[in-house]
């Protein structure tokens, strides 16, 4: 399958980016795949992104939008040597990406953001790669194993879904 997608460095946000940003961190479905809930009023809590606070994002972490032809459909960003790093190693980023738009996901396109993302960091002379997955988050487990990225360690009771605690697991690439 084709794919027309193109990466744009987020620097001065606008409406188009914080109307997509603020409807991908209130979407349950992204809540409970990208970031850790202890039950399901906080994966239901809603929150709203001003231009402010999405230009306060960019004092700590490189953030790349994901335009397929012109349309705004999802985000990745890292944080070079910080975040929630297990191995402090020196030379390594924290990364997250997010498909927004529910037409977007499962047709590869996560998998040609990572490999974008892996030769930017390289440039950057990021040395390590390192992201937290939950683990139900299967589909995501097996693109980052494609990709060779190796477990690393476990964090027990990290986010809860339907009731039940699961584990984050953390992956690690050297690139």
């Amino acid at each position: 399958m084709k794919h027309n997608i193109r990466f744009i460095r987020l620097e001065n946000p606008g409406p188009e980016v914080l109307e997509a940003f603020n409807r991908w961190e209130n979407d349950p479905f992204i809540i409970s795949l990208s970031r850790p809930v202890r039950d399901d009023r906080e994966l239901n809590a809603k929150c709203t992104l001003t231009l402010d606070n999405l230009a306060k994002r960019l004092i700590n972490q490189t953030i790349y939008l994901i335009y397929e032809k012109d349309r705004l459909i999802g985000e990745m960003n890292y944080q070079a040597d910080s975040g929630p790093l297990l191995k402090k190693e020196p030379g390594s980023a924290w990364i997250s990406i997010v498909i927004g738009e529910e037409d977007c996901r499962n047709r590869g396109i996560g998998y040609i953001a990572m490999q974008y993302l892996e030769e930017h960091l390289k440039s950057e002379d990021i040395k390590r790669i390192e992201l937290g997955v939950f683990e139900f988050n299967i589909r995501a487990i097996n693109l980052y194993k494609k990709l060779g990225y190796k477990e690393i360690g476990r964090i027990d009771n990290f986010t809860c879904r339907q009731g039940k605690m699961f584990q984050e697991i953390r992956m690690e690439k050297y690139i």
